[in-house]
């Protein structure tokens, strides 16, 4: 069976980082990419936001960098999906699709977290078109034009006045009568006079053409059916981490991302770590995956060294 000092899952900023880290340390990590090499950032146009890249970058591209710079200091990256975990065995066991199975010293877990989506086919053919799920990394291309947000919760509340803020108009669809957010985002966003809260809307189709989103077509409770302007369609209805693979066998919050000991990327599993989303259900940010894949791959040296 072979054998790893560091078995990292996931290839996003936080996976790509903590090989970074790792290889330079001398850890020879192997990376498995799991089913999205590269994350989420691989379905995002252009980021603009990431230090380093005054011009910006496709999101492709910036993975495509991390990716190089990781085997450039002799990451092992690898095509496959790790399907089991076996978390009570010294080394650690990962079996690999289903199949080959690999023995590790220290796991790094930075399989991320997934957006969740209304599921119609006219959202997913514009993704990246006109379609986020992120308004603070896509909101800036919609300056002065005008989007709509979905959800009714916190999230979607700072979202929307986030885009008021740099948008000329800002549709708020939510399905129910009411907003579920806390009193203090109601009101800030009946405060924004920007904003147009849309009760007891859901929506039927996302518009568009060869350019992207055009517009949203509604439907009200009622049955009455609305078609808006927009060309930005943002989804706010919340993510779920990818951690499907250790429920039961590592501790989750209730919403089941990664318990993590504060200011570490430490689990309750001594010699197991977290990077990312997996375990970030505030920020969700390439950059603060970025430094956390660093955290966990200095606390997985230190851990390494401690058992020599």
């Amino acid at each position: 069976m072979e054998q790893t000092k560091c078995l990292i899952i996931g290839s996003g900023p936080a996976g790509f980082t903590a090989a970074i880290y790792a290889s330079r340390a001398n850890l020879a990590p192997i990376v498995y990419e799991g089913i999205e090499p590269g994350g989420q950032l691989t379905t995002t146009t252009d980021i603009e936001n990431f230090p380093g890249y005054p011009e910006g970058i496709k999101g492709s591209e910036m993975m495509a960098d991390l990716k190089r710079q990781a085997q450039r200091f002799g990451a092992d990256v690898r095509f496959g999906v790790v399907t089991n975990v076996d978390f009570d065995s010294r080394p650690f066991v990962a079996t690999i699709d289903g199949e080959k199975q690999v023995q590790a010293d220290s796991i790094i877990i930075a399989t991320g977290a997934s957006a969740k989506y209304l599921g119609l086919g006219s959202e997913m053919k514009y993704r990246g078109q006109g379609v986020s799920a992120c308004a603070t990394c896509d909101g800036f291309f919609y300056r002065k034009q005008d989007v709509a947000v979905v959800g009714g919760g916190d999230t979607a509340c700072e979202e929307a006045t986030y885009l008021a803020s740099i948008c000329k108009q800002v549709y708020l669809i939510v399905r129910k009568p009411f907003l579920r957010a806390s009193k203090a985002m109601q009101e800030r966003v009946f405060s924004t006079p920007n904003i147009k809260v849309m009760f007891e809307y859901n929506t039927v189709e996302v518009l568009g053409d060869e350019d992207g989103v055009t517009g949203a077509l509604l439907r009200h409770s009622s049955g009455e059916e609305t078609t808006i302007d927009i060309s930005g369609f943002f989804l706010a209805i919340g993510h779920h981490p990818n951690t499907e693979l250790f429920r039961g066998k590592i501790d989750l919050d209730e919403e089941g991302y990664i318990k993590v000991v504060p200011g570490t990327s430490k689990t309750n599993i001594e010699g197991v770590f977290a990077a990312g989303d997996v375990k970030d259900p505030h920020y969700r940010q390439a950059i603060t995956a970025a430094g956390s894949g660093c955290i966990a791959a200095l606390d997985c040296e230190r851990y390494l060294l401690s058992k020599k």
